[in-house]
């Protein structure tokens, strides 16, 4: 998880519930994006954002680390 991110989870003590429907959607509007999208600087840009929103929902149903996953 990234800083900005744990910074702004641990700022109360009220979560915000994110549903995996709308992760679902978000994640595959991303991919078409992604697949159209021509510049490597930007698929890379994208794909992390794609995985970082992938991993508010799924992220504690795996088991693992987001990067264990990746190295």
């Amino acid at each position: 998880m990234s800083e900005q991110n744990a910074e702004i989870m641990n700022d109360g003590d009220d979560f915000e519930e994110i549903r995996s429907e709308e992760v679902d959607t978000v994640v595959a509007a991303l991919e078409r994006i992604i697949e159209s999208t021509e510049s490597e600087n930007i698929r890379t840009i994208l794909e992390d954002a794609s995985n970082e929103i992938y991993y508010l929902v799924y992220e504690d149903e795996t088991g693992e680390e987001p990067m264990a996953e990746a190295a």
